[in-house]
């Protein structure tokens, strides 16, 4: 048996070009890394959970310089399997929190060929929650059988599954989303949902009634939807619906908060808290987080995050 973890996440490493001027007029890019998957595993990371990651890496110039980044963060990348190609890219211009640059290269990368292979039983049965999202679906047929094959393993053995859709049109159809959610949603426990994007496809609606009765109908019994018209969090469980605002009125980059807030409120789960304390904590996380410039890189530290929850919950 694999060493026991609070949080197996299954997706993508990008590399992250970023600039604060425009595209046009920036002459050096700063480097980091990316990915939603990764977002939120290093947010639960930073703030003390245990967690792994399943995923290709391409054995291109960038390896080591990723696998070397998520040593030093505590990362367990034993299921980090490198195969012959390159890593996915993204390029941002962050001009202001409103205005962005974005290009996006991920077609037929190294994570592209997660599979069914890379989907070990013991180890998702060393973890407490399992988590994907749609963009892992998205890679490939072969990915989508591997976060398949995960919750499948995850059910069986009483694991916690969390899930995101994070809808983004431009890697595939509202079809597609729709049918890689249906593969998996008998097996979720908790989906996080981005009101702008996400309750355009699954289902199409914007009420947060309907879309939390539609979710506990199928089976899923935490329901976090985030939205941007009411600047805050809806958390439906157990008959339950809380709101918890967003604590940063006046952010600078909200790249990757909506994944920050997804490590953090899986974080807070594993450590007891409930699903309506967790999103109160959640909230700080992500709202530091879009005080700096920076998906990953500007995740906060668990030290600075309790300074103000313990200011605000007494």
């Amino acid at each position: 048996m694999a060493e026991k973890l609070d949080l197996i996440v299954i997706g993508e490493s990008l590399i992250e070009l970023s600039s604060t001027e425009s595209l046009y007029y920036a002459n050096t890019l700063n480097k980091y890394y990316g990915g939603d998957t990764l977002a939120t595993a290093i947010s639960a990371l930073r703030m003390g959970s245990r967690v792994g990651f399943i995923s290709r890496i391409g054995m291109d110039c960038f390896k080591d310089y990723l696998l070397d980044s998520w040593q030093s963060e505590g990362l367990d990348i034993s299921q980090v399997k490198p195969v012959n190609g390159f890593n996915g890219l993204y390029i941002i211009s962050r001009i202001s929190c409103e205005e962005k640059e974005f290009a996006y290269y991920r077609r037929k990368t190294a994570a592209t060929h997660l599979c069914i292979d890379d989907i070990s039983e013991d180890y998702i049965k060393s973890a407490s929650v399992v988590y994907s999202t749609g963009l892992t679906q998205s890679l490939s047929l072969t990915s989508r059988e591997a976060v398949k094959r995960a919750y499948e393993i995850a059910k069986e053995n009483k694991i916690l599954c969390a899930y995101d859709p994070n809808f983004n049109s431009k890697v595939w159809s509202n079809e597609e989303a729709k049918e890689a959610f249906e593969e998996i949603s008998d097996y979720l426990d908790i989906i996080f949902l981005n009101i702008r994007n996400d309750s355009k496809v699954i289902p199409n609606t914007d009420s947060v009634d309907l879309l939390i009765k539609f979710f506990r109908d199928k089976g899923i019994s935490t329901v976090v939807i985030k939205s941007h018209l009411d600047k805050g969090y809806y958390i439906g469980y157990n008959g339950e619906v809380n709101f918890t605002e967003y604590t940063s009125s006046e952010p600078v980059d909200v790249t990757g908060a909506g994944d920050v807030f997804n490590g953090a409120f899986l974080h807070a789960l594993t450590t007891g808290k409930t699903p309506f304390e967790a999103g109160r904590f959640a909230a700080i996380v992500a709202g530091l987080q879009t005080q700096n410039v920076g998906a990953i890189k500007s995740i906060p530290s668990k030290s600075d995050v309790m300074k103000h929850y313990k200011g605000t919950n007494g």
